[in-house]
């Protein structure tokens, strides 16, 4: 316990967002096993456990219902140790993270993977421009301090071992707020 009377929290927790192809869930995963937090896939566990409102045809996804996602996050968020991957971040309470990362890819690059994976029309049309206008790192800064906001380039292997390395060094500096 902390003199406060709260838990302290086992590590920090991490918001690793992104357009989709970004490489988020590689990104988290390598960390993960690097820094021993807990790696949540924010799309598995809207399946896993049904915290959605039903299915969007046009966009092909699942229509995730935020409050119940909350809800079911909010214990492991405040034991803490916890990178949170998902290609939103204006939704989760500001309080949850100590790192908000915004990884970001050339849109060439990014083409190549969303086309690989199958993405089409307006999805692909959709998240492309997602990138261009970096409509995801503005969500970010607009939805936390500034100061825990950290952009991230991920066009190759070597961005992406280079990110998990300088966030490992993060991870190990880490102390949590008094």
């Amino acid at each position: 316990m902390a003199q406060n009377g709260s838990v302290r929290k086992r590590g920090p927790n991490i918001l690793v967002t992104g357009t989709p192809g970004t490489g988020k869930t590689t990104t988290s995963s390598a960390l993960a096993e690097a820094t021993q937090l807990r790696h949540i896939i924010i799309g598995d566990l809207v399946k896993e456990k049904n915290l959605h409102d039903g299915w969007d045809d046009e966009l092909d996804c699942y229509l995730i219902n935020e409050d119940l996602v909350c809800d079911e996050l909010e214990d492991l968020m405040e034991e803490g140790g916890n990178i949170v991957d998902y290609h939103g971040c204006d939704f989760f309470p500001e309080r949850w993270f100590d790192r908000v990362v915004v990884l970001q890819t050339d849109n060439t690059v990014l083409y190549d993977r969303l086309s690989r994976r199958g993405y089409t029309g307006s999805k692909l049309s959709n998240n492309i421009e997602c990138e261009i206008f970096q409509v995801l790192l503005q969500e970010a800064k607009e939805s936390y301090p500034e100061d825990i906001v950290v952009a991230l380039k991920s066009d190759t292997i070597e961005d992406i071992s280079r990110n998990v390395a300088s966030l490992t060094d993060w991870v190990g500096s880490w102390h949590p707020a008094s």
